[in-house]
């Protein structure tokens, strides 16, 4: 149990801090191949594991496209909304679909963790729980280096 409890927090670490790091550097989020390929290196893939992995991750893709595009426009309704002569019965129902919209969106997640959990065997779950262990403690390492240099 207690593997399951960090295994899906690493899924979507992977899954979602990949692409977003990659925009934020300026190369674009990595194609669904390429995100594939790197699970592949860290975990030693099967031909199998890799077509079912690159189902799920284009579903997720599509599926969180859409919703996001969604949100990213209620938030902006929602800001237009912001003038002396307000709707309220307008902000309540955009803010009530953000939050419908959010909920979906964190629960097509954790399915979607759950899905791709399930192409791995026990042993590369293992792995990849303990490449992420890595990963956080590089990055705490990075934050605390980061608040050293700007306190000193």
């Amino acid at each position: 149990m207690q593997v399951a409890k960090f295994f899906a927090p690493a899924v979507a670490a992977l899954a979602f801090s990949v692409p977003a790091m990659a925009q934020q550097m300026g190369g674009g989020a990595p194609s669904i191949d390429d995100q594939v390929n790197q699970l592949d290196e860290m975990l030693d893939l099967d031909d199998g594991q890799k077509e079912e992995l690159s189902g799920l991750l284009t579903q997720m893709q599509e599926e969180s496209t859409a919703k996001q595009q969604e949100a990213r426009e209620l938030q902006q309704q929602l800001s237009e909304h912001v003038q002396p002569d307000y709707d309220e019965a307008a902000i309540r129902a955009d803010a009530e679909r953000l939050g419908d919209l959010t909920a979906e969106m964190t629960a097509d997640s954790v399915i979607m963790q759950s899905q791709i959990a399930d192409v791995f065997t026990q042993e590369q779950r293992d792995q990849l729980d303990e490449a992420m262990a890595q990963r956080q403690k590089q990055m705490q390492q990075m934050q605390e280096q980061m608040r050293q240099q700007q306190g000193g």
